[in-house]
Parts: C-alpha cells; structure tokens; sequence
C-alpha cells in the first residue's frame, strides 16, 4: 500500500510535534543503570501506520561525546569503540532507548547509536540504502508492510544459519510472526519480531448500551455485525466504524490457514480474483450503502474526532491502538471501551515490528546481541507492553501476570487474556515481495466499487491483470 490512504489523508497530530533531536543514554565503559524509563507523557507517535504524523527524529544513543549523525550511517568517527548502528522509527525507537542500559551492561565496550526518522523517511531511507549498498545500519528496524519486499532484496542475513541458529530459537516467539520474518518461499529467517498485533474490535460500552446492542451481536458473523450496526445508526447516529475498507482488510483475512498467503498462494500465483476477494468487497460494499461507515481514513482528524466524540461506535485494529487511544486519541473516553474478537472468530494480525541485520552490517556479532535483547528479553518485551502497548512476539511471556491485570482505560476489562489466545491461533500467514503492490492495487479497485458504482467482478478482474503485468516487470 504505497501510497495508501493512511499516506494520503491529513494526519492527526501526537500531542507535541517530535523534532530532530540528540539523547544520550548509555556510555560504554559507565555503570550499568536502571532501565530507562518509559512515560507515558512522552510524545506518542501512531506506530503502526501513520507517515506524516510528526517532523522527521533523529536519535543517537551513544556517549556524550559522540557527535550526533546527520541523516542516516555513513563512515563512524576515528576515534573510540565502534558503535552498534541501529536504524529505527517511532515507537520502536523508544522501547529502545529504553533498554540502552541493559546493553551497556551486555556489551560495556560497544556503544549504541540509534538513528529514528520517522516511519516512512525510515524505510525509504533503508529501501536506498539496501538498493546502493551503502549507509547500511547493523541492525534494521523494519515493519511489517515492508518484510516481504526488504526479504526479497537478498539483503540480509539468514538468521538460521551459523553463528545465530535462529531455528534453534523458534519457540520463542510467536509462530504466525515468526513465518512474516522469513524469506521468499519461507527459505530462511531474515527478521525476528519485536511485537505483534493481535486482531481485536474495541467498542464504546456505553454507545452499545444506549442502543441496546449487545456484545455478542457484534461478533457473531458480519450479518449479525451489520446488523447491529444498523440499530446503532439509528438509535444513537453513530456510525459503526471508521471506514469500508477497514471491513474490507478484516474479511480478506477469513477462512486462511497456515501457509496461505492473502494475495498470492505458495507457487506465487495471484489471488485477487478468487471469491475470498468477491465476499470481502461485498461486504464492505454492502456496509458503504448502509451508510454504516464514517468514511474516515484511519488516522485522520475525523477519524480521532469519532473517537473522542463518540460518534465511531467501533474500530477492527490491533490491539495496540488501546495505548494510542489512552494517551493522546481519546484519552477523556477512558472505562468507555471494551474489546472484543473479532467477528465470525477471525484470527487475524494488525502490524508487527521486526529486526533484520544487513549482509554488510559492521558489526554482525553485536547486532545479533542486540536483536535477542529486544526480542527474547522478558523484561524488555514486558516493558513496552505496559508503557507502549506494544503486545510482545515473546510467548514466555504471555503466562506472566501482568497478562492478567485489569485495563482501567477499558473499564477494568483484562483483555490480555484474549489477545494472547489470539496470538497464539493466529494462523502462519507468509508474506510476499508484491503484498505491498498487491494491497495498492486492491484498496484503489475497492474504492472504485463504493464510489463510483464499479462491477465488483470487473474490479478484481482488472486488480488481477495489473498485479500480473506489475509483478513480471519487477
């Protein structure tokens, strides 16, 4: 999806704009410290999705001493230890610098130099870098919407081979994620994850209750689900979510299994125009007409004022999207929401956060250290789980009690519990080099049917053949 309409539409803004800046936080050679810490106060930057929210960031954690890098890795300073060089991008930045202290305690000699811009500078910046064969990182922050095309570039390390034996690691982590992480044709693992997206309808409680809808209406199946949204309209003139397509991306996901791709099957062939594709742009379709949807773009102002106001009765998202929404979407809604499964018991991933190290990173052994910190350390998984929301990759830590604990912005619900049942069903769905293409292709075909009356046949038949020449000219 590049452009998407996330790209397209004018972003809300976090509550302070994030600037280029400088931190320093950890120093080789300086006594480890308490882990830095997380707040909540900081400025909160959409993760996932959002790529004009905030100025570009730039952030080297490094000894104060350091001069601060402008623009992303060139050749380092002469003098002193060699710095761990890690490109990254909002909020995964701040998880982190938050664990900068840990690795000064694992590797006191190796500094680390984090370089933040925000998240699409970021991997447009890795795309050149990747494309050039200079100004790498040692390791690469990437996300999800990139995997399968950064996988296929040849790029990286193939993490299951000797020094790493990322295979040997496998159970670590969830199993859906772990498959995203690997390369073309599931032939080695060329990333790990960070954090995951657990699939999850929030819904506004008391928006339900005044129209007399229940839980159970909304997920039973999308006839059910529609229908409530019906009786919502009417009885309280809220809209049932944000837009058509997010009904659209939930429904493409139905009925997959493990090793199925969303648009492309194992041998690589295209499958746009299967009826997969025909009942999701139905219904989303069929929603549009209903006036259900507010038509609009996730991370727009409209879009945070249906929140705030409540006048967006639902929303089909990861899990994260609760942090957002408790500290600077819709904070003075807090103990109005609750979250739920999604309809008709849809196992489905919003995002995800991986780790990669380039073939021509400097230092592979550190970069590989630091990789396992980020992603099998429990406390730092724990830690951007209660401060960012970020719902770990790290399965060993799903049994912890902080898994049990009551959400306040979400009426006291604990709907960890449910999100990491989700985790773990959710099915090994592989990504592939052309998804991104493939995801443009479809939302600009949908958006051709809900707008301007285009056959929903004729729509998938031309998404087909343009992903088909598209591909063969890649």
């Amino acid at each position: 999806m590049n452009p998407d309409a996330v790209e397209r539409d004018t972003p809300v803004a976090a509550p302070t704009a994030a600037r280029a800046h400088t931190t320093s936080v950890a120093c080789a050679g300086s006594a480890p410290e308490a882990a830095a810490p997380l707040s909540a106060a900081q400025p909160w930057l959409p993760r996932r999705r959002v790529t004009a929210a905030a100025l570009a960031t730039g952030l080297s954690l490094a000894c104060p001493t350091t001069p601060a890098w402008a623009g992303f890795f060139g050749p380092d300073e002469p003098s002193g230890p060699a710095p761990l060089r890690v490109a990254t991008f909002p909020d995964l930045d701040r998880a982190a610098q938050a664990a900068a202290a840990r690795w000064a305690s694992l590797r006191p000699n190796v500094p680390l130099k984090l370089s933040s811009l925000q998240y699409a500078d970021h991997h447009l910046a890795m795309t050149t870098a990747l494309a050039t064969g200079s100004g790498l990182p040692d390791v690469m922050a990437i996300d999800l919407r990139y995997i399968g095309k950064f996988a296929a570039s040849g790029g990286f390390v193939d993490l299951d081979q000797a020094p790493y034996l990322a295979a040997s690691h496998a159970s670590d982590y969830a199993r859906f994620a772990l498959a995203q992480g690997r390369g073309p044709g599931q032939r080695g693992q060329i990333a790990l994850p960070a954090d995951i997206g657990p699939g999850t309808l929030l819904y506004r409680q008391d928006v339900l209750d005044k129209a007399g809808v229940s839980e159970a209406e909304l997920t039973q199946d999308w006839a059910s689900y529609l229908a409530a949204g019906q009786r919502i309209k009417a009885r309280t003139g809220a809209f049932l979510f944000g837009n058509a397509g997010d009904l659209r991306d939930i429904a493409l996901r139905q009925g997959l299994r493990d090793g199925e791709g969303i648009y492309f099957d194992a041998d690589g062939r295209v499958l746009v125009d299967s009826e997969r594709f025909h009942r999701a742009f139905e219904l989303g379709r069929a929603a549009r007409r209903a006036g259900l949807d507010a038509r609009a773009v996730a991370w727009s102002n409209d879009w945070a004022a249906g929140f705030k106001q409540g006048r967006i009765a639902t929303a089909m998202i990861g899990a994260w999207l609760v942090g957002h929404l408790r500290n600077w979407l819709a904070p003075q809604t807090s103990g109005l929401w609750r979250a739920a499964p999604l309809p008709g018991g849809i196992q489905a991933a919003y995002g995800g956060s991986f780790y990669a190290i380039p073939k021509k990173a400097q230092n592979k052994a550190a970069a590989w250290d630091f990789i396992r910190l980020m992603t099998a350390s429990p406390g730092v998984q724990l830690q951007a789980l209660q401060v960012l929301d970020s719902f770990p990759a790290l399965v060993s830590v799903y049994q912890d009690p902080v898994m049990d604990e009551a959400i306040d912005f979400l009426g006291g619900q604990r709907a960890r519990q449910m999100w990491r049942e989700t985790a773990i069903r959710i099915p090994a769905i592989p990504v592939h080099r052309f998804d991104d293409l493939a995801t443009e292709i479809i939302r600009n075909e949908f958006e051709q049917v809900i707008a301007r009356g285009k056959d929903i046949a004729v729509a998938l038949a031309e998404a087909r053949h343009l992903l088909e020449r598209r591909a063969r000219r890649r």
